[in-house]
This record gives C-alpha cells, structure tokens and sequence, in this order.
C-alpha cells in the first residue's frame, strides 16, 4: 500500500480549497500552484505550500504539464490530484505524472485515453453493449463526408469536438446550409481549448433529460455505482444546477444506467472517481450514453451528501491502494441540490469579473457552500466565472428546494453581478416542481 504525506493540487479556486479540506482531515500536506492573476487567490492563502507557475493565461501557468510536475518534484510533494477542467483529462499529463515516480490521483492514463477521444469512446462502450447517440463514427474531416453523416443521422445535429468536454465548442445546426460553418466554429474552439481541431456529428435531442451515475473504481478491478443524479438545468450547454438522486426515473431505468455505467467503467479497467454522462429522449424515455468524465466532477458534492462518501477521501485511498467502501459503507439518505454561482450576468451569462467587496454566505442545517473567493478577493477575466457551489440536502426533494430558495436569499455577493437571482425562478417554475423540465427551462426562466 502507498501512503501519502503531501499533495500537489494541479488546480484553482473552489475545487482546490475542496481537495485541501479533506487533505487537511486526513493529515496530508498541501501544495497550490498559481498564476500571476492568482498570486492572491483563497486557494494560495490555505495550502501549506505554494509555487508560481507563470503568467495570468492558462497556457502560461495551469496547462504548463512540465512546470507542474516540476513544482511537484521541488515542493517534496508524493501526488498530484488533477481536480477538474484543465489537465485533468489528458492522459500525458497522467503518465508523466507516474513517470516521475509521483502518485496519481486518478485512473490510469489507459482508461482516461479510451474515453479521451468521444470517437473512439463510442466504440468502447457500444462493444461492451451500452447504446449511443446517433451520431458519425468518424471525424467529420471534410465537407462531403459531414454532409452524407448528417443526412443519415438526420437535422438537427450537434457539431462536438472529439477531445474536448464541459459544452465548449458544441454547435448546434438545424439546416444543412450551416453544417460547414458550424464546424469551423466548432473546431477552432476545439484547436483553442484542447488542442486538437478535430470534431464529430451527433444527434441533437431537442427534448432531454441529462442524468448521471457516479463510479468509483476500486483498487481490486471492480466498479461499484456511487449514485446518479440528474444534471439538466444548463446554459450554453453547461451545467447550472445538478440534484441527487436524479428524480423521475423509474426503477428499471435507473437500474438500467446503473448498469450501463457499471459496464463501461469495467470495459477500461476504471480506477477511481469517474462520471458516465447519459442521455434521456423525453419523447420516447430512450436512454443513451454520452460521455465519461474520467475526473471528478463539479457536482460531485451532492452525490456525497446523499451517500455519506468522501469522493476526495475515496480518490486518495484508491490510489494508496485501499478501498474506501471498507472504511465508509454507501447510504442512500434524502435528496440534495446544487446550483452553481457564477460572477455573471443572469439572462445574458456575460461574465462580470472584479472585486468581491461583500462575501457572507448561508449558514444552516443541509447547507454547505464550496467557495474559492472571500471578500475582497478579486474575480479575474481568465478563467471560469464560477464563485462557488451552493449545495444543499434535505429529506426530500421539496425540502431541499425550499432550502435553496432560503440559502441564495441570504448569500450575499456584492461587487460582481452573479446568478443567484436564477435559483427563485428555477424553483418556483412549474415544470421543474412538477419535475417536467427538459434542457430548455433555463432559457425560459431567464427571459
């Protein structure tokens, strides 16, 4: 068994504050990385050690995969946990990770390559018999080949960059006279965000229900299902706010996703915390899968706060080659919701960086708040608006509901313009009470 005394966090803001906690009741050093922009930053001020990584852009500091193997080797760090967006998902960064004798606080970098690329994720998972969303089993490389995949999957389309992730670059394209210009929009965001230019077609479901099953991947080979939950109040095909377990689902579907999940998470010898992404057609409750995150997810807390496991804790304890299903039996307790807070404008979603001249957040029974900022820190253009994740549980879902009504009310942010004002029109809107909603309610509730 590996034991950890120190851990380099190759992340920022809330996610990184959220791996220190748990490092710091497990008695594990910690060591930030930082930008020239967050040389101030909540996450800098709480780990034990930090290291500068470069300039404020995120191709000068948290993609530098070299510098932060490097800051790792020099603080005396024995891991790298990855968190989530930037390197996280990139296998090289994994395997350089473990070629300098670090711990990786992850799965393997086989099985984060099998699902890197959604192309060949497709294959996995339909070989180990779980079903996909229509869509191209090759790239979309030239005009004639998008055009004749397009036709067969039938109008609209989801133009998606086949490594990439969290919604950037995806296009929709209801006509064939926007199919081309969709995918030069589609695959220059792909070459600028994650480095690969290369896209493929998918159905687009206009009516749909975004649910997904949390894995953990022990050390002896199996998967076990954490629980599912459901994610599809979004924007601009982002996630804005996720609940747990996902309401609405009858028995036999979510045994089926569970299932599913189970299978392609054992079909790449997963190891770890992983999300497998579905897919519901409302129109005829047909279940596909989408994706898998080989990471751990942003709204991994409710999943948490209704099964009672540390996914933090789990990850370090896999990856010291101990189960922590031992330690912590699963339960499956109520119902939790999160809403992430974004520094943001709440109908047009333009970011609103500067500084936080009032921070006070909600306190209460069923209330936890994972923040990266405190007031007076300033809000910076570079990265991900996102300013903390309001999660709250309750015995039910009627329950948690009201408490996050109650919860955004007495958060109080000044100096930004933020969202929160999105939480009274999401909860008292009929469809999501009713538990109707599809994709699309956010678009409505904004106006």
């Amino acid at each position: 068994m590996s034991k950890i005394s120190k851990i380099l966090v190759a992340n920022r803001g809330e996610i990184a504050c959220r791996i220190f906690r748990t490092c710091r009741e497990m008695g594990i050093g910690t060591v930030a990385v930082y930008s020239d922009a967050d040389a101030s930053a909540r996450h800098v001020r709480e780990a034990d050690q930090t290291v500068h990584l470069g300039g404020p852009k995120p191709q000068d500091s948290y993609l530098q995969a070299d510098a932060i193997v490097n800051a790792a080797l020099k603080s005396g760090a024995d891991a790298v946990h990855p968190g989530y967006g930037f390197l996280s998902e990139d296998p090289a960064f994994a395997a350089a990770v473990i070629g300098k004798g670090l711990i990786w606080i992850g799965p393997e970098p086989e099985s984060m390559l099998a699902m890197a690329d959604k192309v060949r994720a497709r294959s996995t998972v339909q070989a180990a018999g779980v079903p996909v969303v229509p869509g191209s089993e090759a790239v979309a490389s030239d005009a004639q080949s998008a055009h004749q995949a397009a036709e067969v999957i039938g109008y609209p389309v989801m133009v998606k960059a086949a490594e990439g992730g969290g919604g950037i670059g995806m296009t929709t394209v209801a006509a064939p006279e926007d199919l081309e210009r969709a995918i030069r929009t589609a695959s220059e965001k792909a070459e600028l965000f994650f480095g690969s230019a290369r896209v493929y077609l998918e159905k687009f479901i206009t009516s749909a229900r975004h649910i997904e099953v949390q894995v953990l991947g022990l050390p002896n080979g199996t998967t076990v299902v954490v629980g599912d939950r459901d994610c599809t109040v979004q924007r601009r095909h982002q996630k804005v706010l996720e609940e747990a377990p996902a309401p609405g689902l009858a028995e036999e579907e979510r045994a089926q996703l569970h299932t599913w999940a189970k299978a392609v998470s054992e079909s790449v010898g997963y190891r770890g915390a992983g999300t497998v992404e579905m897919i519901m057609d409302l129109k005829d409750r047909s279940l596909y899968f989408l994706e898998m995150n080989t990471r751990l997810q942003v709204e991994h807390t409710v999943t948490e706060l209704v099964s009672g496991i540390d996914l933090v804790k789990a990850q370090i304890l896999v990856a010291c080659g101990v189960d922590p299903l031992e330690e912590t039996p699963l339960k499956a307790e109520g119902h939790a919701i999160e809403f992430r807070v974004y520094a943001e404008d709440p109908v047009r979603y333009l970011p609103g960086p500067g500084r936080l001249e009032v921070w006070q957040e909600p306190e209460g029974p069923g209330i936890r708040v994972d923040s990266g900022y405190q007031a007076g820190d300033r809000v910076t253009p570079y990265y991900d608006p996102l300013l903390a994740k309001l999660c709250v549980h309750g015995s039910g879902r009627s329950q948690a509901m009201t408490r996050l009504s109650q919860a955004a009310d007495s958060f109080k942010i000044e100096g930004t313009k933020n969202n929160l004002p999105l939480v009274s029109r999401i909860v008292n809107d009929s469809a999501f009470i009713a538990n109707e909603h599809d994709t699309t309610l956010l678009t409505k509730v904004a106006q």
